[in-house]
């Protein structure tokens, strides 16, 4: 479908199903597997979070399973990660984006640390789910696109998902995995419907996925803007152009071996996010690509994003958050940039 996501090949298991319904069919497999999985947060319990992503899992798992917390984020981090350590697998849930930062210093100073600081004889399986970014209409603090702070710091990874059946594949891997994992879900997506393989194997936390083929130009994208580079590609495409679109999926670690892949193919490359452009993920991915396929880029790697200001009013969102608009002016912009490719 056209601005689409590829959706996974039909089978008997498959179920049409929102993300946000994905990601709670992936917890309870993921509980119902392992009796080690345990969840924590505010009122994740007989609320079922406030976008309901664990409802109903306390009803069916137990109290003992699904925690209410009291409101304080650093204290769900720390007590997820006395858990990891006594052999228990954690699943935090922090209810927006901008909330996660009392918990900051639990993360990085210890839960991305504490691996490594034992010479890897203790691991710590904590999954922290973050609902990111923009385009629900929301008031302060609850609209942020925070990636850049945990992508930078060593020991974490990075996990954003764009659809409801990467959704339900990564959250299983991302629980399975015994390093800790920063798990990114895109809101303003939750409610956006895709076929699931429920008996599909988990998927890798170290693997982009190119959802479309280009020949001109590629679009690299993760979470939220997924669609709307989608999108952009569709319009580029009526106006004879073809734009690849790249879902990193996976932030830290990044994917090099399929973007400088695509790099290659293209020889033009945008980048997209809702946070900054400013230190953020883009210009990484712009160094990066730079230092690896200087030879073939026709054009300098270019980046979309929100205005390096804090978030704006909910009223002018549409205004600071990219859209296909700016995504199509960088587009043309690369397109019509008159260096050539040296040789």
């Amino acid at each position: 479908m056209a601005g689409s996501p590829t959706a996974p090949p039909e089978t008997a298991a498959s179920t049409t199903m929102t993300l946000g319904r994905a990601l709670n069919a992936g917890l309870r497999r993921a509980m119902r597997e392992d009796d080690r999985v345990v969840i924590l947060g505010e009122d994740v319990g007989a609320l079922g979070g406030v976008f309901r992503i664990t409802d109903g899992l306390q009803r069916d798992f137990g109290k003992a399973r699904v925690i209410d917390s009291p409101l304080a984020e650093s204290a769900i981090v720390g007590c997820a990660i006395g858990l990891a350590l006594r052999g228990f697998r954690p699943v935090c849930e922090i209810q927006f984006d901008g909330f996660v930062y009392p918990a900051f210093d639990q993360i990085v100073s210890q839960l991305a640390k504490m691996r490594a600081r034992s010479g890897g004889r203790l691991s710590l399986p904590v999954v922290i789910r973050i609902p990111v970014g923009g385009g629900i209409g929301a008031v302060e603090h609850h609209s942020e696109s925070n990636e850049s702070y945990f992508a930078h710091t060593a020991g974490l990874r990075v996990i954003s998902c764009s659809n409801p059946s990467d959704a339900y594949r990564l959250l299983r891997s991302a629980i399975r995995s015994d390093d800790p994992v920063i798990f990114y879900e895109p809101k303003r997506r939750y409610w956006d419907k895709g076929l699931v393989d429920l008996e599909a194997s988990p998927a890798s936390l170290d693997r982009a996925r190119v959802l479309r083929t280009g020949t001109d130009l590629t679009i690299v994208a993760h979470g939220p803007t997924v669609h709307t580079a989608l999108a952009a590609a569709d319009a580029a495409a009526e106006d004879g152009f073809s734009v690849g679109v790249v879902d990193l999926r996976t932030i830290a670690p990044l994917d090099m071996e399929t973007l400088r892949r695509c790099a290659e193919k293209t020889g033009r490359m945008v980048v997209v996010h809702e946070a900054s452009t400013f230190m953020g993920i883009g210009a990484e991915i712009a160094a990066a690509v730079t230092e690896g396929c200087f030879s073939v880029l026709r054009a300098p790697v270019l980046r979309v994003g929100a205005y390096n200001l804090p978030y704006p009013p909910a009223k002018v969102e549409d205004k600071f958050l990219p859209d296909v608009d700016r995504l199509l002016d960088t587009i043309d912009a690369a397109l019509s940039y008159r260096g050539k490719a040296r040789t």
